[in-house]
């Protein structure tokens, strides 16, 4: 393994597969700005790494003999409280999604790796959320969603909308839009500084609407940045919409 450029975000990739360690490696390189420093095929050989190479983002399969992936990305959380290093889960299944957030993972990737994909993963992990942000707020800082077959962590911070569609809840985000399976009521009681009950259907952040407007039917909507959706607030709530947009 070669020395990664000093400017260069360093990679640690773990995985029990050797091919599939192989193929990683292959699509990382092939990403400007972007470095493997090492590999590791468990857990335990991923903690040594860990503290050997001080990665910036460590690429995480789950299951893997002896310590598998949750154990070890638990046993970092605990070494690296700073949140320096940001982990990616890469696995064939799904149901570790849930957990992904008790070790704060910044992403959750299913096999096969598409490289379109492992490269947004690794932009968005570089940007170090949790460091811009401050760590130990115990509240969660991602969203779960299902799209096209992967599970994806939606970072709190790019959420515009939570539209309730018949028994789903859909986010629009800056990045595009996805399923949640999630209840609107639960979301407002869980995150109430980040998101307004605008209509019995929808959730918004008022921080990014750009203008309170009447559309074609009458009705006031809101225009926000960043996604193109735009939800009714209910005739009710208009007032008090009004002047929460104006205190801002």
């Amino acid at each position: 393994m070669t020395d990664a450029p000093s400017n260069n975000i360093r990679v640690l990739i773990v995985d029990d597969e050797s091919l599939a360690r192989q193929r990683l490696m292959k699509m990382v390189g092939d990403i400007d700005g972007y470095s493997c420093v090492g590999e590791a095929k468990n857990g335990l050989e991923a903690l040594e790494q860990f503290r050997s190479l001080e990665p910036d983002v460590i690429l995480l399969d789950v299951r893997m003999p002896g310590m598998d992936g949750m154990e070890a990305a638990r046993n970092i959380a605990e070494e690296d409280p700073g949140d320096h290093t940001s982990i990616i889960f890469t696995t064939a299944y799904d149901e570790y999604a849930i957990d992904a957030f008790d070790v704060q993972a910044s992403g959750y990737l299913l096999k096969p790796v598409n490289a379109e994909k492992l490269e947004k993963a690794l932009s968005q992990a570089s940007k170090s959320y949790v460091k811009e942000h401050g760590a130990g707020d115990p509240t969660r800082q991602h969203l779960s969603a299902h799209s096209r077959g992967n599970v994806s962590l939606i970072p709190l911070k790019d959420v515009r909308v939570l539209q309730a569609e018949h028994k789903y809840v859909t986010v629009y985000y800056t990045d595009g839009e996805s399923i949640l399976d999630e209840s609107l009521k639960a979301l407002e009681t869980e995150f109430p500084e980040q998101f307004t009950r605008v209509h019995r259907n929808a959730l918004v952040s008022l921080k990014h609407v750009n203008a309170l407007e009447k559309n074609a039917q009458g009705q006031y909507q809101l225009s926000i940045e960043g996604v193109e959706v735009k939800p009714v607030v209910s005739r009710r709530l208009v007032t008090q919409i009004r002047q929460r947009l104006k205190q801002l």
